[in-house]
């Protein structure tokens, strides 16, 4: 399973992408927007992390281009410092599937992948039994 994971903060990205390593999931980190972009066109991965506030493009652009470019549902988990009502409504009806609010725990991070990617493989496998 690959796993993209987008933040600006260093040291966020690298905790994430070590704690999902050891999980067992392939992860590709980038630290701005327009890179996240790039890197789901190239390598579609099977979720996506991202924060919102980053630099040249955001999270919810990001999501935004995923879900208008997508053909499969891809989850994504927004991770963010921001906690207002509004912004987390609104990140959910852009498509996001979770939201987790900084500062988190790394197990809850790992849990809650392990929730998406295992919906989104059960997805489908339904959708090839069609």
């Amino acid at each position: 399973m690959k796993i993209l994971i987008a933040d600006d903060q260093p040291m966020v990205l690298q905790t994430i992408k070590l704690k999902l390593q050891k999980a067992g999931y392939d992860v590709f980190a980038v630290s701005d927007g327009r890179q996240a972009i790039e890197q789901y066109d190239t390598i579609h991965p099977d979720l996506i992390i991202t924060d919102i506030l980053m630099p040249y493009v955001s999270g919810m652009e990001l999501m935004s281009h995923v879900r208008s470019n997508e053909q499969q549902h891809t989850p994504i988990i927004i991770l963010s410092t921001i906690g207002f009502e509004g912004v987390i409504v609104d990140a959910f009806k852009l498509g996001a599937d979770d939201y987790i609010i900084k500062p988190f725990k790394l197990n809850e991070v790992v849990a809650r992948t392990e929730r998406l990617v295992g919906y989104a493989s059960a997805k489908s496998f339904l959708q090839v039994i069609k």
